[in-house]
């Protein structure tokens, strides 16, 4: 059996019913819900500038050809001068599990490495997420900390784990 590629491109038109289902379906976003959005951002933003804006962007996760969920960024700031990118990942349950997600974090981190100056990217994710802990370690993350209480969601406050992966970390 061979492994499954993973790659990432652009939204096109056909992907908008699932970046649209992850607004409205509860349970493709699982531990990460935090209640329903106004869907029809999904058509403005792809209206706007297909989801690649100067601040922030979204990308598809492919895994063999096949729309399996999306990727994300966004600016972070720390300090007076510390920007870096924030990202996030969604992916479709059929795709859980099957080491799609390190990957589409690694070729996330590439496109944003060679794409922007910024030297640092980190993501978070509910203290509960043991999968995607080891996603983002087996990403080339490093484990920096906890931020407590730091999100709701499924009406109660939960635990945030942050990583970071550097430029210049080793692949």
């Amino acid at each position: 059996m061979g492994s499954t590629s993973v790659g990432l491109r652009p939204v096109a038109e056909e992907d908008l019913p699932l970046l649209r289902r992850f607004m409205v379906e509860p349970e493709l976003q699982g531990l990460d819900w935090s209640g329903f959005v106004d869907a029809g951002t999904i058509r403005r933003e792809f209206n706007a500038n297909g989801f690649l804006g100067n601040d922030h962007g979204l990308l598809i996760v492919a895994a063999d050809g096949e729309a399996a969920g999306h990727v994300s960024w966004r600016p972070v700031q720390h300090g007076g001068g510390g920007r870096c990118w924030g990202m996030g990942i969604a992916l479709v349950p059929e795709w859980r599990g099957r080491g799609v997600g390190w990957r589409a974090h690694r070729a996330l981190c590439d496109y944003l490495f060679a794409q922007s100056p910024v030297d640092r990217i980190e993501a978070g994710t509910r203290a509960d997420n043991i999968a995607e802990q080891r996603a983002l370690q087996r990403a080339g993350f490093t484990r920096e900390g906890v931020l407590r209480s730091a999100q709701f969601s499924h009406g109660a406050w939960h635990d945030l784990v942050v990583y970071s992966r550097l430029r210049q970390d080793p692949d």
